[in-house]
């Protein structure tokens, strides 16, 4: 059964963080777990495990992540703001896909807005891996058959389009504009290893309440093909799906 997490749930999630690199941000948690609010001494799950992991960044306007890597594969989903995010452009709506032991950035946000992005995971992580650090970079050179992959997309238009992909692996990502009580039916989740769905606009129907703006759902490789309902003002959605097999 697809995991749901509406924005006006999860705003009670909201929380100030600061990561090892001194970048400063607000950290929402949408679903599973991060180190930002993880009791002391709980145990991590298994890092091969499927373990949806959903978070929404408020970077500060003109600070910046500096380059680095996670040990899963990972979406972003830029929603607010703006950034440059290695030598890309980023702004509503942006999607980029990073591989796991992948390195990424700088994220430097914008001086007067700043960014804000959906940070999307199928596998538990327990954080970044800075490239400013010795230690990181020979770990990563340590790991064998190691893929640099890496793919961004966006701004996105406001039409209905492919927007990564799809690749052989199940990876990809699409873009949904719908009219009021219009419906859309995902790829089959069979294909991946996980899929997200962002609300970017208008609102998504579920049951009897319709998800707002910044709503997220995971839709297990198991599930029936996701469909997504607009509601009365309408729907945008991204869809999202990780390749078959992590690459770690």
């Amino acid at each position: 059964m697809p995991a749901i997490a509406s924005a006006d749930a999860a705003r009670v999630n909201r929380r100030r963080g600061s990561a090892a690199d001194g970048v400063t941000f607000w950290h929402t948690l949408y679903l599973g777990t991060s180190r930002y609010n993880m009791a002391p001494g709980t145990p991590d799950p298994a890092p091969d495990a499927l373990f949806p992991m959903a978070f929404l960044v408020e970077q500060d306007p003109g600070s910046t992540a500096n380059a680095h890597y996670h040990t899963q594969d990972q979406f972003q989903l830029v929603v607010a703001g703006k950034a440059m995010m290695g030598t890309h452009e980023v702004g509503p709506v942006s999607v980029h896909y990073s591989g796991a032991h992948t390195a990424y950035g700088p994220i430097k946000a914008s001086p007067d807005e700043g960014v804000w992005y959906f940070t999307l995971r199928n596998g538990f992580d327990p954080g970044a891996r800075f490239m400013s650090m010795p230690e990181n970079r020979v770990a990563l050179r340590t790991i064998t058959g190691r893929r640099h992959r890496e793919a961004v997309a966006g701004p996105l238009s406001g039409e209905t389009t492919v927007v990564l992909g799809p690749e052989a692996d199940g990876m990809g990502a699409w873009h949904y504009r719908l009219a009021p009580g219009e419906a859309i039916t995902g790829v089959d989740p069979a294909g991946g290893r996980g899929q997200y769905w962002i609300v970017i606009g208008g609102g998504m129907r579920h049951g009897d309440e319709t998800l707002p703006p910044k709503s997220c759902v995971f839709v297990y490789p198991e599930d029936a093909p996701f469909t997504a309902i607009a509601g009365p003002d309408g729907l945008e959605v991204v869809a999202m799906q990780f390749p078959t097999k992590p690459q770690h």
